[in-house]
């Protein structure tokens, strides 16, 4: 089963395209942070999010650099050749879903509900 869900920041401007079959294509990479943290430090990782259709129109409207987000689907790989002729890969997360949880000005107070609301979860816990 390759399922993924995320709840991050998006780190700019979503980027609104549409293919050569006027298929709107949304990418925005969303940062999410780790529930550990590393000498007190909670690393983040920076994940490419890619979403086809209404809802890249949708994401391409309403979204913008930090606000935050919830995104669900899959993980997907895929390569391509430079114009060097070496063969590169990607991996990013193919969104089925993205639902909006706030502006930036919201998310930012909301992270510490977040963060609270999830060390409440994890106590209870029983592993």
């Amino acid at each position: 089963m390759n399922k993924v869900i995320l709840i991050g920041n998006l780190t700019k401007n979503p980027e609104l395209t549409k293919t050569s079959n006027d298929i709107y294509l949304c990418k925005f990479t969303l940062a999410v942070s780790r529930k550990y943290s590393r000498d007190g430090n909670r690393e983040t990782d920076f994940l490419p999010v890619v979403v086809w259709r209404g809802q890249a129109e949708n994401c391409g409207k309403y979204l913008k650099k930090g606000s935050r987000a919830a995104v669900f689907g899959s993980i997907q790989t895929r390569s391509y050749e430079d114009n060097n002729g070496i063969r590169r890969y990607v991996t990013e997360i193919a969104a089925d879903e993205v639902q909006f949880l706030s502006t930036k000005s919201e998310g930012e107070q909301q992270d510490e509900v977040f963060d609270d609301a999830m060390k409440a979860v994890d106590d209870d816990l029983p592993f």
